[in-house]
């Protein structure tokens, strides 16, 4: 019985110094692997080509002086892999408030209020328990000013003995009093490797 034990301290130790150890990657440094799949790296190039392409052509430039306010609308995910179309989003997003060209709303959405508690704090109104002076009023919150939609596509070629795979990133900015485009772009990421590799 001793010697099976042993046996198997001496295996899970000799398995445990066999594994890999967790490392830390720097976004800004990485060297490592580039898979098939869309990993954050393409995201965030997706992301500022996007913002930069807006930026520099003025759409975002309000006539009347002041900031934009923009909603985000929907953002497809035609992709074989399971995307969080939020993870784009928010890099755009990020970039554009800290360009002091635009604010994005939280009040409304497609499938509703990003943030619920723009309407549930107004439920405050009337309440004998709540000071209603620190109470949201009337007619306070902001409607938008532009919409942000897109599409996140991906296409898989065979090139030679590799296999290739496309993304497209298309986005549009919709003036919302017009329904006029003002903006569009449209970001390729594309890869090649061994057939062997998936992208999903």
């Amino acid at each position: 019985m001793n010697k099976l034990l042993v046996l198997a301290t001496c295996l899970t130790l000799l398995l445990a110094g066999c594994a890999t150890s967790t490392r830390y990657v720097d976004p800004d440094n990485d060297q490592g692997a580039v898979s098939m799949a869309l990993d954050y790296r393409d995201f965030e190039r997706a992301a500022s080509g996007s913002v930069g392409s807006m930026l520099e052509s003025g759409a975002v430039n309000n006539p009347n002086g002041g900031r934009y306010v923009m909603v985000v609308s929907r953002i497809v995910n035609d992709t074989m892999q399971r995307l969080d179309t939020d993870q784009l989003v928010k890099k755009i997003r990020v970039d554009l408030l800290r360009s002091g060209k635009v604010v994005t709303t939280t009040a409304v959405g497609i499938d509703g209020a990003e943030d619920e508690m723009n309407m549930l704090a107004r439920t405050l109104r009337d309440s004998e328990e709540f000071d209603q002076r620190g109470v949201q009023k009337k007619g306070t919150l902001q409607a938008p000013d532009l919409s942000l939609s897109g599409k996140i596509l991906q296409r898989n070629r065979k090139v030679g003995r590799e296999q290739q795979v496309e993304y497209y990133v298309q986005l549009s900015l919709t003036h919302l009093a017009s329904g006029l485009a003002l903006w569009e772009d449209e970001t390729q990421v594309i890869k090649r490797g061994s057939n062997a590799s998936v992208s999903w």
